[in-house]
């Protein structure tokens, strides 16, 4: 009998524990599992903050997928298109012809992207912080804005580089604003041009809460805390325009910046729109409480989802509501997923997901937190101390958790690195400006 064909589209936290776990539980005979990402890791994004500012090494907050998945094929490229009618997947490769995999399971699990606005001016002047790329690009771009403001005599050049805007009041928005305050703080010490009062960190917020998975009270103290910080905390206001890096609030104000992070939710990868499986009106992927993809009450065989690209029923919470788009959510449902496709490949029951939340913790910067876990609310060192403890552990392999840890270590004798690698963004620059251009025969 010839091996189950499972292919993983998507090689976020949902792809590669999934696979992991599928790769370590089947045994070559019964399955063979593709996984097909257009980049060659995957990142952990919880520590993307702590790598921006310069407290993690940026190579150990990705996992190689051909590392970690040695009992996998691992595809190269971008699944455009998903024919589940023939069950086959179309791939684009990182270069040459497309290519169809066919398959007999498939697990749908893409992630998530930026969820933005049509705001003026948002796509030529702002940021998002969901890849290692942007964490990189940001690090450097706030050092060379320090270095921009040390230099000219200019009052307004001065302020507008000096200037840093977040917007979104979430995790990723308020772990990245400390992060990245903490970072030009301390690199302040090497410009004594340059004082703390004169950056203006500004975190615009369209609701009147700050990390409202931590609850009221540790959003409250979270808001304190910034506020001590001497930051410009804008809640219930929206970004209305940022043409030409002038930043236009829904509460009148308006100011120019060269640095404007957006952070304001996610939504379902566009590639989900290029299946032919049944999506809900948010573009997710709808499936039942184990994790398959449904239409209706009608089950679609053979093909599984989970994480922020998929609907799936909170079974701990009010009827109708889905479970929300987090990477707790997104590791628990890859296991429970693998397992129950590894039970089908063995015609074996199935289990529904359904988990206790176990809290949730949230770095403000170096030796700064907040957290709530298990009902116990921490803040400062401690929490900060449990948000390292917990993303540690969560990280996946041996590997990566020594690295990490190797790299707070040394941070503990070692002064931090405040250099600006901006060069790296256009690294063929330099060549090509003492190049002589030729003319073509």
């Amino acid at each position: 009998m010839k091996p189950v064909r499972i292919l993983v589209v998507g090689a976020g936290h949902v792809g590669l524990y999934a696979a992991l776990r599928l790769s370590s539980k089947l045994r070559s005979t019964e399955a063979e599992v593709t996984v097909v990402d257009p980049q060659p890791h995957m990142t952990y994004q919880p520590f993307l903050p702590e790598a921006a500012a310069g407290n993690i090494s940026p190579r150990h907050t990705v996992v190689p997928l051909r590392r970690e998945l040695r009992d996998c094929n691992i595809v190269h490229g971008a699944v455009t298109k998903v024919e589940h009618s023939r069950k086959v997947a179309t791939v684009q490769p990182v270069v040459g012809p497309s290519r169809e995999i066919p398959y007999d399971h498939i697990i749908v699990a893409p992630g998530s992207v930026s969820r933005t606005l049509p705001i003026p001016g948002l796509r030529e002047h702002a940021v998002g912080f969901k890849t290692i790329g942007e964490a990189i690009w940001l690090r450097n771009h706030v050092l060379e804005c320090l270095d921009i403001a040390a230099a000219t005599t200019d009052p307004q050049t001065r302020a507008r580089a000096l200037t840093f805007v977040v917007v979104g009041a979430g995790f990723a928005g308020v772990e990245a604003l400390g992060e990245m305050e903490d970072m030009a703080r301390d690199a302040l010490r090497y410009y004594p041009e340059l004082k703390a009062d004169d950056m203006h960190w500004v975190l615009v917020e369209a609701t009147q809460r700050v990390l409202p998975e931590v609850g009221p009270q540790m959003g409250a103290y979270t808001v304190e805390a910034l506020l001590k910080r001497n930051m410009d905390l804008r809640l219930g206001t929206r970004l209305e325009s940022c043409v030409d890096g002038v930043v236009k609030l829904s509460d009148g104000g308006e100011f120019a910046a060269d640095t404007i992070v957006w952070t304001a939710g996610v939504k379902a990868h566009p590639m989900i729109a290029a299946t032919d499986l049944p999506r809900n009106a948010q573009g997710k992927l709808t499936c039942d409480p184990t994790l398959r993809v449904v239409d209706g009450d009608s089950l679609v065989e053979g093909a599984w989802s989970a994480g922020d690209c998929a609907a799936v029923p909170d079974l701990t919470a009010a009827a109708g509501e889905m479970c929300s788009p987090s990477a707790q959510h997104a590791v628990r449902q890859a296991r429970l997923l693998a397992d129950n496709l590894i039970a089908t490949v063995r015609g074996k029951g199935i289990r529904e997901y359904r988990h206790k939340h176990v809290g949730s913790v949230a770095s403000l910067g170096l030796h700064k937190g907040v957290a709530h876990v298990y009902g116990f609310k921490a803040k400062g060192w401690v929490a900060w101390f449990m948000h390292r403890t917990y993303h540690m552990s969560r990280i996946p392999s041996l590997n990566r958790k020594v690295r990490v840890i190797a790299d707070w270590t040394l941070a503990l004798f070692l002064k931090r690195e405040v250099v600006s690698l901006g060069a790296l963004h256009q690294p063929m620059d330099p060549f090509a400006q003492v190049t002589q251009p030729t003319q073509q025969p």
